[in-house]
């Protein structure tokens, strides 16, 4: 269904998606938050987006009903949360933090509330998928289910330590996901497995 080169640039953006998800969250252990290390978490979840259509596709057979609902609450959910992320990582970084407790305080804030509750409902679910489908490596399945999720709720909170454990563990997730992709591109779509 899916070509070859397809999915190879599918993991190629995954790739890039979890290293700027973990590695601009080790510097800012040291370094602090920077525009640089700013921009390129805001640009992480929109990365995302081929490898999770990937995935689910390299699954598709496996899954049934279950994944395909979890693919499209993900699928969601990364698009509310990774506008969210750009925007609060972006545009918003540079606005003083008064003015950003008041813009969190109204509306704005809710509407980022509501789209992390979907990132994390979708993230479990479609993470739940993976690890019953049994298509793709169990340890990052796993990651996926539980450190995507905990994103959105270290994601208002200052850096600290916890906090970029979490983004460290949800990049090295989907960086494995997506090498494993990487390398399987070329192989024929698994066969449908029955799933209880």
């Amino acid at each position: 269904m899916y070509t070859s080169v397809l999915l190879r640039s599918s993991a190629a953006l995954g790739l890039l998606s979890g290293t700027f998800m973990a590695g601009p969250a080790a510097v800012e252990l040291v370094t602090g938050e920077t525009a640089l290390t700013s921009l390129l978490l805001g640009l992480s979840p929109a990365l995302a987006v081929p490898l999770a259509v990937a995935l689910h596709a390299r699954q598709t057979a496996a899954v049934g009903g279950f994944g395909t609902a979890a693919h499209v609450v993900n699928l969601l959910g990364l698009g509310l949360f990774g506008g969210a992320a750009f925007s609060l990582n972006i545009a918003l970084f540079h606005l003083d933090d008064a003015v950003l407790g008041e813009l969190m305080g109204g509306p704005t804030g809710l509407v980022v509330l509501a789209s992390a509750l979907v990132f994390a409902l979708g993230s479990v679910l479609f993470g739940a998928s993976m690890v019953r489908a049994r298509v793709h490596p169990r340890v990052p399945a796993w990651g996926y289910t539980v450190a995507l999720p905990a994103l959105a709720v270290v994601a208002p909170l200052p850096d600290s330590p916890l906090s970029i454990a979490v983004h460290v563990l949800a990049g090295a997730s989907v960086v494995w996901l997506a090498a494993v992709l990487w390398a399987r591109a070329g192989e024929p779509e698994p066969v449908a497995v029955a799933v209880a």
